[in-house]
C-alpha cells in the first residue's frame, strides 16, 4: 500500500485515483477548487465523468501541503500550460519524493518538454513520466488498458510498476523520458486533424494515411528533439496515436471537428469544456519545426488551418498535390 499524491482533479487525475484507489492504497487529490473538493468529498462525483463514482479511500484538498506531506511519490496532472505555475507552489515540498508527470503536451512560451520545466525549477527532481492509449472515460471503468513509465531512475521505474500493475492495468517500462512525453504530446496535433477528416466526411483510407504520415511526422520531430525512433511506435507514440485519433472520448479529435464547423477557438474551448492541448501544441511543433528544420507538412497545414484561415479542403488538397517522392 502507498500513499499517493495527485496535482489536478481533472478526469485524469482522478480516474488515476480512482484505479489506485482500487489496488488498496491511499490517495489525496489536490484540487484549484473548492467546489471540485466538495463534489469529490461529499457527493463523491468528478464532474468530468459523471457516470462514476469515487471511493472512499480517496480524498481531495485545495492544500498543498496536506495532499503531498505523508506521500511516498507524486503524480502531477494538471494541464501542460499550469505546469510551471503549479509546481512553483509545491516544489518546496517535493523533497526527494518521485515526481510523474501524467500530463501530455509542452510549454508554449518556451517551447519545453514538462520534464524540463520541472527540472528548470526543480534541478534535484526525480522524473518519471507516464503516458500511453488512456481515455480517462475508460480507466475510471476498470477498462483494461496499457500504458508505459519512462525514468532514467531504475527505482521510481520498479515502483510506478509495481504500484500500478494489476488484472486491469499493464505497465511497461522504458529509459526513453523524451520519446515517451514527446510521442504523448505530439499525436495530439494528428488527433485534431483526424477530427477535421471526419467532419469533412473523409473516409478510412484518408484516416489511415493521416495516422500513418501523422507518425511519420511526430517521430522525425521526435527523434530531433532526443527521443529514440522505437519509442514512437511503442505505446506513446502510435498506440496512443490509435485511441486519440479513432475515438469519440477524444477532446482534441472533437475539437478539430468543431472547428472544422467554422467555430472559433474560443467557440470550442466553451463547448468542449476541458483544456485542449492540442491547439497550442499545434503552434509548438510548427516553431520547433522550423527551429529544427523538420519537414512536417501535416503540422504546416493544420496550423494554417488555425491561425492563417486556410480552407479545411484545401489544406487536404494542398497535402495530396505535394511533389512527388518516395516513401
Amino acid at each position: 500500500m502507498k500513499n499517493i499524491a495527485i496535482i489536478g482533479s481533472g478526469s485524469w487525475g482522478v480516474a488515476l485515483a480512482m484505479h489506485l484507489a482500487r489496488c488498496e492504497n491511499r490517495v489525496k487529490i489536490w484540487s484549484f477548487d473548492e467546489e471540485e473538493k466538495r463534489l469529490i468529498n461529499e457527493e463523491k462525483k468528478c464532474k468530468f465523468l459523471p457516470e462514476i463514482t469515487i471511493p472512499d479511500n480517496i480524498k481531495c484538498y485545495t492544500n498543498f501541503e496536506e495532499v503531498i506531506k505523508d506521500s511516498d511519490f507524486i503524480l502531477h496532472v494538471t494541464p501542460s500550460k499550469f505546469t510551471r505555475s503549479t509546481f512553483k507552489q509545491y516544489k518546496h515540498l517535493v523533497r526527494n519524493r518521485p515526481i510523474i508527470i501524467c500530463s501530455k503536451g509542452l510549454e508554449k512560451d518556451t517551447l519545453k518538454t514538462l520534464d524540463d520545466v520541472i527540472l528548470e525549477e526543480l534541478p534535484s527532481a526525480r522524473i518519471g513520466v507516464l503516458s500511453g492509449p488512456s481515455h480517462a472515460e475508460e480507466v475510471s471503468k476498470e477498462i483494461p488498458t496499457v500504458l508505459v513509465i519512462a525514468s532514467k531512475d531504475e527505482e521510481i521505474l520498479n515502483v510506478i510498476q509495481d504500484t500500478f500493475m494489476c488484472e486491469k492495468m499493464r505497465i511497461y517500462t522504458s529509459n526513453d523520458v523524451k520519446g515517451v512525453e514527446l510521442g504523448g504530446a505530439l499525436k495530439n496535433i494528428i488527433a485534431f486533424c483526424a477530427g477535421v477528416a471526419v467532419e469533412l466526411g473523409l473516409g478510412d483510407n484518408t484516416l489511415a494515411a493521416l495516422l500513418t504520415r501523422g507518425l511519420n511526422e511526430l517521430s522525425r520531430l521526435g527523434i530531433e528533439l532526443g527521443g529514440m525512433k522505437e519509442t514512437f511506435y511503442g505505446l506513446s507514440g502510435l498506440g496512443d496515436l490509435i485511441v486519440t485519433c479513432s475515438s469519440e472520448h477524444s477532446r482534441n479529435r472533437k475539437a478539430g471537428k468543431l472547428i472544422c464547423q467554422g467555430k472559433s477557438i474560443d467557440e470550442v474551448k466553451k463547448e468542449v469544456g476541458m483544456v485542449i492541448e492540442s491547439i497550442d501544441n499545434i503552434e509548438v511543433a510548427y516553431q520547433l519545426s522550423k527551429i529544427h528544420n523538420v519537414e512536417m507538412p501535416i503540422v504546416e497545414a493544420v496550423y494554417k488551418l488555425i491561425y492563417e484561415n486556410l480552407e479545411p479542403m484545401q489544406a487536404v488538397k494542398d497535402l495530396m498535390t505535394r511533389d512527388k517522392k518516395s516513401e
